[in-house]
């Protein structure tokens, strides 16, 4: 454990920086499972809305350092081929 204040301090911003990231992250995967529920039951309506929750989360984790610009473009990729599949 630090000893020094500055560090105590980085330590608690890295763990709420890491909240932070895991709540975005785990809402994509939620929402990835959703979307792929809706095209599995064949609902063109819902996988419709789903996916585009999906976008929106995913651009705003990029937005926010949560991902990586490349791997949201990847994601983003794997969303509209499943998509496509519906």
């Amino acid at each position: 454990m630090a000893n020094i204040a500055s560090q105590k301090k980085r330590n608690a911003r890295t763990l709420r920086e890491r909240d932070e990231n895991r709540r975005f992250t785990s809402a994509i995967k939620t929402y990835f499972r959703r979307l792929e529920a809706a095209v599995a039951q064949g609902d063109a309506e819902a996988a419709d809305a789903e996916y585009k929750v999906l976008i929106s989360k995913i651009d705003k984790a990029v937005q926010k350092g949560a991902l990586h610009r490349n791997a949201g473009a990847r994601k983003k990729s794997r969303a509209a081929r499943i998509r496509a599949s519906a």
